[in-house]
């Protein structure tokens, strides 16, 4: 009977499981762990904000209601979702080129595609998107988002700073003029940083980098005289409007180019926002697989993409920006009690009370620190102990991971992940190729070799005037072509009868089946006849399915060698 398609099978939200025995003390833990991670997530949601582009409200925006929104709808227990440092180089890179309704749009899109794509029922295939590749994009991000913060670290006060990465540079080296007071907080907040897990792992680096380096900043700028030049030291207060609350829902403005039209921009947008949804797709996927290991469950991968892009379809109303899993943020989670999606909701609400009632304390944030705390993600996304492993022992998933860096580095986002994918399946193809082995036997068949036959008897002989060929591995198209070129150079008038063993077929393809109809058609014309022996059930019905079958006398249609050979005596007695 066919399944039909159910709703629940796809969207299954983890909160409305968990609630039905839910218990006081599990609360307990969860607000616990919410509270944490809310006050973890306030440096990196303002900073990844600002890096991005947009502003700290906009970054703060975006964790409130793409945190709440996740873990309300996710498939995770554990997830906690908000603006993540693997997209500030694509938005950057959109914001530059089509302003924030190309931002808007392009999350717009990209949270529709996340929401199809767990229709779909993709979640399970987004997995298996091969880790160089990951790897490779995550440390080219890492190191675009660590040059985009020399300025603010330097206190360079560079406006117009080019996006392109060798451009940036040459910049960076034609007006450097470092601002010491600057460079001193920065230089702070990053021994911070760096010092305080060796302290305790209670309190996040980041967290209390903020705490010290603002209120340095605010002891200096109250207490200093003026000639200490501190007036050029910058806060996010000296440089954006800090709003009390979540911004009014409103609809994005077009801003249109002249003669350009709605469905234009959506065609120019496309690779960017498939390059936002993939992006999403990946990090939000690994980061629950990471939590399940940790905390013993089972995500539903189609639901947490759904739950995705039902965030970023939401946020840009807000004046949001495309949000995903974060795997740090959900390990503080884990690692402090949570154990269920009430913790996440938590986590939002912290940040909603810090947006209404704090707003003033963000603005006083120096802006150097928030370098520091970003150069620090940058660290950490680097994947830099992995990279020194395959550098060690090089092989092709090295080169698949350095073509991705350099892509994302020097290019973009997007054709890296599209290049670097392509590589792998390249890569994979080669290696499956190289796995499927094709062997011909003329003279006999040892039946204890792995075959399939009785053991018990003796020696199987090749009667004189058989070819026996055995494809051992899957049967498609890079095999195809090559089992097509072996089988055209052998003679008919020696070999009248072809046996093809394809007992250690898994699958078929369409070129596969393609090659062996015309071997099929050209092997007739020549009278000579073609025997498949050992074809398993589902592999038959390929056959049948694709017109094989229907060529051939279905007594050349073998269960096992033994049998092959049975009819090819017969055949050569007529």
């Amino acid at each position: 009977m066919e399944h039909k398609f159910s709703l629940k099978d796809v969207f299954a939200p983890k909160l409305f499981q968990t609630l039905k025995h839910y218990t006081r003390a599990q609360f307990a833990q969860d607000a616990l762990a919410g509270i944490i991670v809310g006050i973890v997530a306030i440096p990196l949601a303002i900073a990844f904000g600002i890096s991005s582009g947009v502003g700290p409200t906009e970054g703060l925006v975006t964790a409130i209601i793409a945190g709440f929104i996740i873990s309300m709808f996710g498939g995770s227990k554990v997830q906690i979702g908000g603006p993540t440092g693997a997209f500030i180089v694509i938005i950057y890179g959109i914001i530059q080129q089509y302003g924030l309704t190309g931002l808007t749009i392009a999350t717009i899109m990209a949270g529709v595609l996340l929401i199809l794509m767990g229709l779909a029922r993709l979640g399970t295939v987004i997995k298996f998107v091969p880790y160089p590749v990951i790897v490779g994009f995550t440390a080219g991000i890492a190191v675009t988002i660590f040059s985009t913060q020399m300025n603010d670290f330097f206190g360079l006060g560079l406006t117009n700073v080019p996006a392109n990465f060798i451009d940036k540079w040459i910049f960076y080296f034609h007006h450097f003029s470092i601002n010491w007071w600057a460079f001193g907080i920065g230089l702070f907040s990053l021994l911070i940083c760096i010092l305080m897990p060796f302290v305790t792992k209670r309190i996040p680096g980041s967290l209390a980098a903020i705490i010290f380096a603002t209120l340095a900043v605010w002891l200096l700028k109250t207490w200093a005289p003026e000639s200490w030049g501190l007036a050029s030291l910058q806060t996010i207060g000296d440089l954006y409007a800090l709003p009390h609350g979540i911004p009014a829902p409103h609809l994005p403005t077009m801003d249109l180019a002249e003669g350009e039209s709605f469905f234009t921009m959506v065609q120019k947008l496309f690779p960017s926002a498939f390059t936002i949804a993939m992006l999403g797709a990946i990090e939000s996927l690994l980061s629950a697989m990471v939590a399940d290991g940790v905390i013993g469950d089972k995500h539903n991968s189609n639901t947490e993409l759904i739950a995705q892009g039902m965030a970023n379809v939401v946020v840009p109303f807000f004046g949001g920006i495309p949000a995903t899993g974060a795997i740090a943020r959900t390990m503080t989670n884990i690692n402090n009690g949570g154990r269920t999606p009430v913790a996440g909701i938590i986590h939002a609400i912290v940040l909603l009370l810090v947006l209404l009632f704090l707003g003033s304390l963000v603005g006083m944030i120096p802006m150097a620190c928030l370098a520091a705390v970003l150069i620090m993600v940058s660290y950490s996304m680097s994947g830099w102990k992995t990279i020194y492993g395959l550098i060690k022992h090089p092989n092709r998933d090295l080169w698949v991971l350095l073509i991705t860096f350099f892509l994302t580095v020097i290019f973009d986002l997007t054709v890296a992940i599209e290049v670097g994918i392509l590589m792998a399946l390249v890569l994979f193809l080669m290696r499956t190729s190289e796995q499927t082995q094709i062997r011909t036997l003329h003279n006999e068949i040892d039946p204890n070799e792995d075959t399939d036959v009785q053991s018990n008897l003796e020696h199987l002989t090749i009667p004189e005037g058989v070819e026996v060929y055995e494809i051992d591995g899957p049967y498609f198209f890079g095999i195809a072509n090559k089992f097509d070129d072996i089988m055209t150079h052998v003679s008919g008038e020696n070999y009248p009868i072809r046996i093809i063993r394809m007992r250690k077929v898994p699958f078929v393809d369409s070129t596969a089946m393609h090659n062996l109809s015309m071997l099929i058609q050209r092997s007739h014309k020549e009278g000579i006849t073609i025997i498949l022996s050992g074809v398993k059930d589902h592999v038959r019905k390929q056959l049948h399915n694709g017109g094989i079958e229907q060529q051939m006398n279905p007594d050349n249609i073998c269960p096992n060698i033994h049998v092959a050979l049975h009819r090819a005596e017969e055949l050569l007695k007529k």
